[in-house]
């Protein structure tokens, strides 16, 4: 190697360092700031146990209050709102930290999305904490996400790499600072259905399940004889057979019901259930589920209410020759699970207040056609086609009415 080639290697050396190092510390220059807020609190002196009303303004409105003591969403009739994505938040936002701070004036908003609220694509969300009496705490404003750039974006088999890992905010009482927070804030939703707590009942030892339906020749009645029996159908009629794969599911159907959000609009004339088909469950642990079930909405879920009750047994049926010390056992044992299961039912009932919006794939099992229960019948041959199909031809006509040669003309 000479000496000229020496200083080029030197040269290509140096330049690979630099650019190696600018790449380093591309990110870290992505929060320098110019402010003197760095790392400061964003909503300083921020009391988590003050908030008492939560309301954000986006596209739509949303209030999260607390009555009760128990948090509420009020857009959904005050249906039960999920407390630990609140409490979650209220310990994020007393948390969370200024990552950049750079003035701003108010022509660059729209481009921030820092517009104001309600005026269209570039608007910001308004976010506000108020206190018991409605007073707003801390207010702020949410802009666009701050976007980190992925360096292998262009190498990754089906593009993009781009990663959300902060939010542009302002200070609703101070129009003039840009801050940047390292959270995209994600949860941050005004949407109602983001904020509802989805515990939901749940069917577990299905003894009977009844479909009424508003044509009663569709309706039908399924039991079993154990939990492990194969479930048989009231009533059968002469030329009906079960078909056993198409029922065996719905043990598994309401194991683990789940939601989709909660009706706004709970009118009859609006959910369909001034005239609901109606599934009654009854289990082997003396549960009785009530369901009705409305209307399909066009995104294909089904407006369901439910009403539980319970039908328990007040005391215990002794055991043959059991002894007193036995019995004394057994009773008090009786007895503790009979007050679990009043406080379940009493828990569950909580469910009965509103209309739920619940997938198709969940309901659909329940209110089928009695006939769709059935094996299907095979497709009667069409004997009577068959039996033209073979018709022997004429003994003495073609189709053209020409006589049809006799095995005398042949040897003439």
């Amino acid at each position: 190697m000479n000496r000229n080639q020496l200083i080029l290697l030197l040269v290509a050396l140096a330049v690979i360092g630099g650019a190696g190092l600018m790449l380093l510390n591309r990110h870290d220059e992505s929060w320098s700031s110019a402010g003197s807020k760095l790392g400061q609190k964003l909503l300083p002196d921020f009391k988590v146990n003050d908030v008492a009303d939560i309301h954000i303004k986006g596209e739509s409105d949303l209030n999260l209050v607390k009555k009760d003591n128990k948090w509420r969403v009020a857009e959904r009739n005050d249906y039960p709102a999920n407390f630990s994505d609140i409490s979650d938040l209220l310990i994020k936002m007393g948390d969370l930290k200024i990552a950049q701070d750079e003035p701003i004036g108010p022509s660059q908003l729209g481009r921030m999305q820092l517009a104001a609220p309600g005026s269209g694509v570039e608007a910001a969300t308004l976010v506000e904490f108020k206190d018991a009496q409605g007073k707003v705490i801390q207010s702020l404003l949410l802009g666009k996400k701050h976007v980190r750039k992925s360096e292998r974006a262009s190498a990754m088999p089906y593009g993009g790499g781009d990663m959300p890992d902060g939010r542009y905010v302002m200070l609703k009482d101070n129009s003039q600072d840009l801050l940047t927070v390292s959270d995209p804030l994600n949860s941050l939703d005004p949407k109602p259905a983001a904020w509802l707590d989805k515990d939901f009942f749940k069917i577990e030892k299905l003894k009977t399940i009844s479909f009424v339906s508003t044509n009663a020749t569709n309706s039908w009645t399924l039991t079993r004889a154990t939990e492990s029996s194969p479930w048989v159908l009231l009533n059968l009629k002469a030329g009906e057979v079960l078909d056993s794969n198409k029922v065996s599911s719905l043990s598994s159907t309401l194991s683990y019901p789940s939601f989709v959000d909660v009706a706004a609009n709970a009118s009859p004339a609006q959910t369909g259930m001034d005239k609901p088909l109606l599934v009654n469950i009854t289990t082997f642990d003396h549960f009785d589920y009530a369901l009705k079930i409305g209307s399909k909405t066009p995104e294909n879920n089904y407006n369901l209410q439910v009403s539980i009750t319970g039908d328990f047994p007040a005391n215990r049926v002794p055991e043959k020759n059991e002894t007193a010390d036995a019995a004394k056992k057994l009773d008090a044992v009786f007895q503790d699970n009979l007050k679990v299961s009043q406080d379940k039912v009493k828990h569950l009932q909580s469910f009965d207040n509103w209309t739920y919006l619940v997938s198709s794939w969940t309901i659909d099992p329940l209110i089928r056609d009695r006939s769709q229960l059935m094996v299907e019948k095979a497709p009667k041959e069409d004997t009577k086609g068959a039996a033209k199909a073979v018709k022997p031809m004429s003994d003495d006509k073609t189709d053209g009415d020409t006589p049809f040669p006799t095995p005398d003309s042949n040897t003439q």
